[in-house]
């Protein structure tokens, strides 16, 4: 549960809202911002609400002791598709959620069984729990083959993140209405004509994206003007002239909030047929995009922008591979091009970080799977000159859109607007972390924001391949606020911006269509103000981090189910996180992490933690298990149920303990 600090509610006719916490045993607590604790509710009073749904409940009368609340309302659903087992009978069937927080069954009509037969397995989807009605009501919506369990490991992960598997028969229908405007179509050249939408189908263009992608939502244009300057241009895909306002794809799309990246497949936000065909800015093709234009010259210095709606046509589809060979051997197709593009996005870096940014380094581990989506091996990918190319462009769109819309007045006030907003360090997480980094000789000033920021720079280039490096690169990361969505503007901290937006994905987050939207209705002089802005931007920073717990679970379910082969072997790994019940070790070879328990250790000595120096302490030896000591483990337990590792610590000779350096590591495919 979890303890706020702020003002207690004493008024019981006052209606509270927040979010509905069930424990395993049945019991239920209310999470309110702004209170110092949570409000108990009996599971008598859980009315039509489920674990994780935003309910507004009202006070009971109570004795001083502990607040006690009943759900009046649900507000909105974390999830409202469920994976479980259904019983089917002559004239109805009955499905059993497969959940460890309970919940009631669900009545299913024979007529939304879609094909559903007695004791398979399905996810049903809940259509409503009308008053009176002891049982919600739910349809069959799809039916899971037990013999594909990768599979049906990954769809419960999605369900239990509150993520639909499929889109429902109207967005569908909607989808398939839809067309891309070809030359000829009457509202496509209205829109060239009357100047709402620039032609820039002659201007080179090219995408850059991973090698297995599809949907290429952003590409760049460039061309050298008469007065020697640059003209480049940015351009996303137009997602908001296909997905509009009030219908069901925009529904499902708000919903959703964001596509959810596993390792064997993505969960989209907007069907295949707009992320990869309508939108996607495929090579040879005409595509309709929102565009920033810039005119930069040779110094990175940008000297004017424009931003509004164009028609591109790509005319190649680079991978990041081929542009970093392009610019390690300066030599392939618009190597001048990229060359220049290169440079550029290299001095605007430098910029960057002398303006504040945090230079923390960014690695990408992946797992390379068979035709059954069982991982063989690990692929670590660095970010390159090409990656960084991209992602520098991408942040000066941003900003820019976002520094551009903060501007816009209306009576005075700002037009309601999805910032992305990072706060600065908490002290509380902050000064433990500095006092564990002065240990290793690295000093912090403290004196105000920006010179936190070059602390952390100077610690992050000075710790660069010394054995502490990953020690402290983690904790410093954790240090570090969680970014969200807001209407409420305070400037991006780890970017060092003061203003900053998302506009560069709309394929694949929600708030970049709502950018769109805000940014198309000022171009056009029409402006919109919605009063839900802030609303919109809560949903989709709740929805970011449900993404971000869905990729976790399947993360470590394949860690698992690759160190099921490994049962009783040793390796090498390093401790990255501790706790007072024991250490968590990733394996150098594979990354993959896994607990070293305090019940284990008890043969050795009685470990206690030591949280201001992130250790476990033997009471009478004195040893430290310490984040980012290398050590050996074995590898004794794989629990693919609960996604669970189980390490034992192996005691070796000093002189049998290699010194390896976290990030300096060869990668061994599984035989």
């Amino acid at each position: 549960m979890s303890k706020k600090k702020g003002k207690d509610f004493k008024n019981k006719n006052k209606f509270i809202k927040g979010k509905l916490d069930i424990t395993r045993s049945g019991i239920g607590y209310v999470i309110i911002e702004g209170m110092e604790k949570d409000i108990f509710i009996r599971p008598n009073d859980f009315g039509k609400a489920f674990h994780g749904d935003t309910v507004r409940i009202s006070l009971k009368e109570h004795n001083g002791k502990r607040l006690e609340g009943k759900v009046e309302e649900v507000l909105e659903r974390k999830q409202i598709e469920f994976i479980g087992n259904i019983e089917v009978g002559e004239s109805f069937a009955f499905f059993t959620p497969d959940t460890q927080k309970p919940m009631p069954d669900f009545y299913v009509s024979i007529k939304n069984l879609n094909g559903a037969k007695d004791k398979d397995r399905v996810v049903v989807r809940l259509l409503g729990w009308d008053d009176g009605e002891k049982k919600p009501e739910g349809e069959v919506v799809n039916i899971l083959q037990a013999k594909d369990v990768n599979d049906m490991a990954m769809k419960e992960i999605l369900i239990e993140n509150g993520f639909p598997l499929e889109f429902s028969s109207e967005v569908i229908k909607e989808t398939d209405q839809l067309h891309e405007p070809s030359n000829n179509d009457e509202i496509l050249s209205k829109e060239i004509f009357t100047g709402k939408r620039k032609d820039c189908r002659d201007i080179l263009t090219f995408t850059i994206d991973p090698a297995d992608a599809k949907d290429f939502d952003d590409a760049l244009s460039i061309r050298k003007l008469k007065n020697d300057n640059y003209e480049i241009g940015v351009h996303i895909a137009d997602v908001s002239h296909f997905v509009k306002p009030g219908t069901a794809l925009d529904e499902s799309a708000y919903e959703r909030a964001t596509s959810v990246y596993l390792p064997d497949r993505v969960n989209p936000m907007l069907p295949e047929k707009i992320s990869n065909e309508l939108c996607s800015l495929r090579p040879q093709e005409d595509k309709l995009t929102f565009s920033a234009i810039f005119q930069i010259n040779n110094k990175a210095e940008v000297k004017n922008f424009w931003l509004g709606k164009t028609i591109i046509h790509s005319n190649k589809r680079f991978t990041y591979e081929e542009v970093q060979e392009i610019i390690e051997k300066k030599t392939g197709t618009y190597q001048v091009e990229i060359a220049l593009l290169n440079d550029l996005a290299q001095q605007f870096r430098k910029q960057r970080f002398k303006n504040g940014a945090i230079n923390f380094s960014s690695t990408e581990v992946r797992f390379t799977l068979d035709e059954h989506g069982k991982p063989t091996g690990i692929i670590i990918k660095e970010s390159k000159e090409a990656h960084q190319l991209i992602e520098e462009f991408m942040l000066l769109a941003n900003r820019t859109v976002a520094e551009y819309v903060s501007k816009i007045k209306v009576n005075k006030q700002p037009i309601p607007f999805p910032y992305r907003i990072h706060d600065k360090p908490d002290d509380e997480k902050l000064k433990p972390f500095v006092a564990f980094a002065r240990k290793f000789g690295y000093k912090f000033n403290l004196n105000d924001e920006a010179a936190v920021a070059a602390s952390f720079n100077q610690m992050l280039k000075d710790v660069q391949g010394r054995p502490e490096q990953h020690v402290l690169e983690q904790l410093g990361i954790r240090t570090m606020a969680k970014a969200i969505y807001t209407s409420e503007n305070i400037g991006h901290y780890g970017l060092g911006f003061q203003h900053y937006c998302h506009f560069t994905s709309p394929i694949r987050r929600y708030p970049d269509i709502l950018v769109h939207r805000v940014l198309e209705s000022i171009v056009e002089k029409n402006i919109l103000f919605d009063k839900k802005m802030e609303q919109k931007c809560k949903h989709s920073s709740d929805k970011e981090r449900s993404a971000m717990e869905a990729e976790r679970a399947a993360n470590k379910y394949k860690q698992v189910e690759f160190m099921q082969d490994y049962l009783g072997e040793e390796f090498e790994g390093v401790i990255n996180g501790v706790s007072s019940f024991g250490f968590w070790v990733e394996t150098v070879a594979h990354k993959c992490e896994g607990l070293v328990s305090v019940r284990d250790l008890s043969e050795y000595d009685d470990f206690r933690l030591n949280e201001t120096d992130y250790a476990l302490v033997g009471l009478r030896s004195g040893r430290k298990f310490r984040m980012g000591d290398i050590l050996t483990i074995k590898v004794v337990a794989a629990n693919l149920t609960k996604r669970q590792l189980d390490y034992e610590w192996v005691m070796k000779p000093e002189s049998e303990t290699t010194k390896v350096k976290p990030g300096k590591i060869k990668i061994k495919n599984k035989k």
